[in-house]
């Protein structure tokens, strides 16, 4: 999370120009606490909605997109939904085909990416593989 990573949550809100309100705290400390777990809007809904009764998958929906717009979060296409990940690093990510396990896959910026032609601005890139997992591989 660049240079912001050892400030508390509200705090890292308020760098990228956000009011730190209590949902967008929970969101956006759940997505960072948890940055292994690659959540949909639904399950962070879940789990949050015990704790804010007046949390709605439409706030959640718009946080994220909200904390995706400042760079904070990176939105993953993923089998039809779209999962969000605190990681900010450059990084891919590897879809398990057995456990469905998703993982972070870090790169050098060195490695050798296929470049649009001249004229294209890339403003993302994702790298995506799909497989087995080393788990699901000895099995």
């Amino acid at each position: 999370m660049d240079s912001v990573s050892s400030l508390p949550i509200a705090q890292i809100l308020q760098t990228r120009g956000l009011r730190p309100s209590p949902q967008r705290v929970a969101i956006f400390s759940y997505l960072y606490n948890n940055k292994a777990l690659h959540p949909t809007v639904d399950m962070i809904y879940k789990v949050l909605a015990p704790d804010y009764p007046t949390l709605s998958k439409t706030t959640v929906y718009q946080t994220l997109e909200t904390l995706y717009e400042c760079g904070l979060v990176q939105k993953i296409p993923e089998d039809g939904e779209m999962r969000f990940d605190a990681e900010t690093l450059k990084h891919g990510h590897f879809k398990c085909t057995k456990c469905k396990q998703l993982s972070d896959i870090f790169y050098s910026e060195k490695a050798l990416l296929p470049q649009p032609a001249e004229g294209y601005v890339v403003k993302e890139t994702h790298l995506y593989h799909k497989g087995h997992c080393p788990m699901c591989s000895k099995k």
